[in-house]
């Protein structure tokens, strides 16, 4: 069995906020799908398993199409972790293959495709239980220096979040 390391989050040490409001991996988010992943470190792949619930409704009785571009960006911007970066998404393309399902157990997996000097291209893939790929992408990721983006947020030492609202 390949070895395997849960990661969490986006920021590493102490640039990492005091909440997760994450809306695909976050914990801390009250509406966010709450995707675990973990490392494959024999692979290099970053692997979540998951079900989707009906408030992700796009065609009957299936997720909504910005739902399963959400799940694949946030999979492969976990691969940057392997390389200990920070890079955010430039572009992405996504090819959706069959319907995606909701309540059904799913897997989506990324790796990284090659890297030019600050641009990240990686790949995922969600598959059904029976391995079929229902959903593909490839995305360019520009790694950025951590200080510099959340130079604000380290002023204030950790984000601070805005009380939900209640329904």
């Amino acid at each position: 069995m390949p070895k395997q390391k849960k990661v969490h989050g986006h920021v590493p040490g102490p640039l990492q906020p005091a909440q997760n409001l994450c809306f695909a991996c976050g914990p801390d988010n009250p509406d966010g799908m709450h995707l675990k992943f973990h490392l494959d470190e024999t692979n290099k792949k970053f692997i979540c398993k998951f079900r989707l619930p009906h408030k992700f409704w796009g065609p009957p009785k299936h997720c909504h199409g910005g739902i399963v571009a959400t799940i694949l960006d946030e999979a492969m911007g976990k691969v940057n972790k392997i390389r200990h970066v920070i890079a955010v998404t430039s572009e992405m393309n996504v090819q959706y293959l069959k319907m995606v399902p909701l309540g059904k157990w799913l897997t989506v997996e990324s790796w990284e495709d090659r890297v030019e000097g600050r641009e990240h291209h990686n790949i995922a893939e969600i598959k059904n239980q029976q391995g079929e790929v229902l959903a593909r992408s490839t995305g360019k990721f520009i790694a950025v220096d951590p200080e510099r983006m959340f130079k604000a947020f380290l002023k204030a030492k950790a984000l601070k979040p805005r009380p939900l609202k209640q329904r």
